[in-house]
């Protein structure tokens, strides 16, 4: 309840066109007119703030003016005329973007959840100029910046970075989200060539596998044209010539698609061979493929990793958003090398109307974009041949903008920290800068050993049957040389196996063949 000492007969009513009116700082402001008496209302009286208040009720006594009001705490803005907010953004993808006669993205959402917890309405538009905000020579200021401080826009929701000249003009919240500077560039451009890269398209842990399969592979080999009686029926004057060496050169000549002489002539040695050489067709073949599908055509080798890499070279162009707080970052540093890149876009105007065509422009090649991280991560999402360098300089944050002096800006401040604390905004991070190259990303990455798998199973079991074969060989043989000899087949067998395990030996079961033969 609110009183004003009045003289008697006087009148006062409210003006419904200045009921809430709004003023230079957005103050919500109560006036009252005199339309009869003598004296006026006092100074103090004549105007009254008129935040999160109702008009109710209007009486009058013969001594005193009554004016009842009621405060809803739980209101930042005038509700007996303004019903809804007025919110000024711009479409740039993911924060707002067309779908239908609607707008959705990152900022949609972040605006619903904060007037969830606000409790008011609010209405978007956007801007007409489809700027972000910048102040001309006059002290003017267009795009969003410029409705708000007009009083077009109660506020601009966007990624408006927070600048202290931007502060200066409007009430800035605190950052929904954190940003720098960094630079967006082709993968090609982006990195020199290893001395290793020809090791890239499998891991480490495939390479060991690899050569434990080859010196598997050689080994069994050995062993079966040891064990096997087909290699030993040999001509006279030769021995048998698998030895360790010619096992290990055998099984590596597989990998030129050629093989080198002689080959096994034993069902147990070529089973190996047949295993050997399916397994080394399809590694070639995931090989190449993904030797292919990683490396770009070469146009330039220039590595880039930092500002101080592109203020150093002069082979590929680059350049950032006209008019943006990033041009502005390099324009009022007193770093050397940041001075140099901002006088190299001034001198060659390599400046671009849009973050659409920045990107564009660096798929296309020979051009690197400097702009804001956040907006950089975003494109490497959705373009799968660009990568963001990782340096990032001039950290700083994306804020709400409303008129300057708005009491709304804290009640803006507090709803942002409580969704950062519930996890709020790292949800909406990650909704709306899904990657579409994580799969594409997957396929391109070293093959791990799980990935052959399979091959290496088939490998196995061919090594694993070859050598059963060998096994069965030589005891059939050695049945029937038991029996010959009319001696026992484990006897036989254990001598067989003594005499051809031996490498210094190797040509002892040659030569009692040969015996034989001249005993025939």
């Amino acid at each position: 309840m609110l009183l004003l000492p009045t003289p008697r007969k006087s009148l006062y009513f409210l003006h419904p066109q200045t009921l809430c009116r709004q003023s230079q700082h957005n103050f919500r402001s109560l006036w009252l007119t005199r339309v009869c008496g003598k004296s006026d209302v006092p100074a103090a009286a004549t105007s009254w703030t008129l935040v999160r208040m109702q008009i109710r009720r209007i009486r009058m006594p013969s001594t005193y003016f009554v004016l009842s009001v009621v405060f809803f705490l739980d209101m930042g803005v005038c509700t007996a005329v303004q019903s809804e907010m007025r919110i000024t953004t711009i479409k740039q993808e993911p924060y707002a973007m067309s779908k239908g006669s609607q707008l959705e993205g990152f900022c949609m959402d972040l605006l619903s959840e904060i007037a969830k917890k606000l409790g008011f309405k609010f209405r978007v538009q956007l801007v007409k100029d489809a700027s972000y905000g910048r102040q001309d020579e006059s002290g003017n200021w267009n795009g969003m910046i410029g409705e708000v401080v007009r009083g077009e826009a109660d506020l601009a929701i966007a990624p408006l970075t927070l600048t202290a000249a931007r502060e200066k003009a409007v009430g800035m919240t605190k950052p929904f989200m954190q940003t720098g500077i960094s630079i967006l560039l082709r993968k090609d451009i982006s990195e020199g060539i290893g001395f290793f890269d020809f090791l890239s398209p499998f891991a480490v842990e495939t390479w060991v596998g690899i050569l434990v399969a080859y010196l598997g592979t050689a080994a069994c080999i050995w062993v079966v044209a040891r064990l096997s009686p087909c290699e030993w029926s040999q001509p006279q004057s030769e021995q048998n010539r698998f030895s360790l060496l010619h096992s290990l050169w055998y099984t590596a000549g597989a990998f030129t698609l050629q093989g080198a002489g002689p080959h096994p002539k034993a069902p147990s040695g070529r089973v190996i061979s047949c295993s050997w050489w399916l397994f080394t067709i399809v590694l070639l073949a995931c090989y190449f493929s993904h030797l292919s599908s990683s490396k770009t055509p070469e146009s330039t080798h220039l590595t880039v990793k930092g500002f101080e890499d592109l203020a150093n070279q002069d082979t590929i162009e680059y350049g950032c958003l006209a008019g943006s707080s990033t041009l502005a970052f390099f324009k009022n540093s007193n770093n050397p090398v940041y001075r140099r890149i901002y006088e190299h876009m001034e001198r060659t105007k390599s400046f671009v109307s849009s973050m659409d065509e920045g990107v564009r422009r660096a798929k296309e090649g020979n051009f690197a974009f400097i702009g804001e991280s956040v907006s950089l991560d975003l494109a490497v999402a959705r373009h799968c041949e660009l990568v963001r360098a990782h340096e990032v300089v001039g950290m700083r944050g994306y804020s709400i903008a409303a008129a300057l002096g708005s009491p709304i800006i804290k009640n803006l401040s507090v709803a942002i920290l409580q969704l950062s604390e519930a996890g709020e905004l790292a949800y909406l991070r990650s909704k709306w800068w899904a990657s579409s190259c994580m799969a594409d990303k997957a396929k391109s990455s070293a093959v791990q050993q799980h990935g052959l798998k399979g091959m290496f199973v088939v490998l196995s079991l061919g090594l694993g049957l070859g050598a059963l074969l060998a096994v069965l060989e030589l005891t059939a043989k050695s049945r029937r040389s038991a029996a010959e000899q009319k001696k026992s087949c484990c006897t036989v067998l254990t001598e067989e196996l003594s005499l051809r395990l031996r490498t210094s030996n190797a040509n002892k079961p040659q030569e009692n063949v040969d015996k034989d033969k001249e005993k025939a």
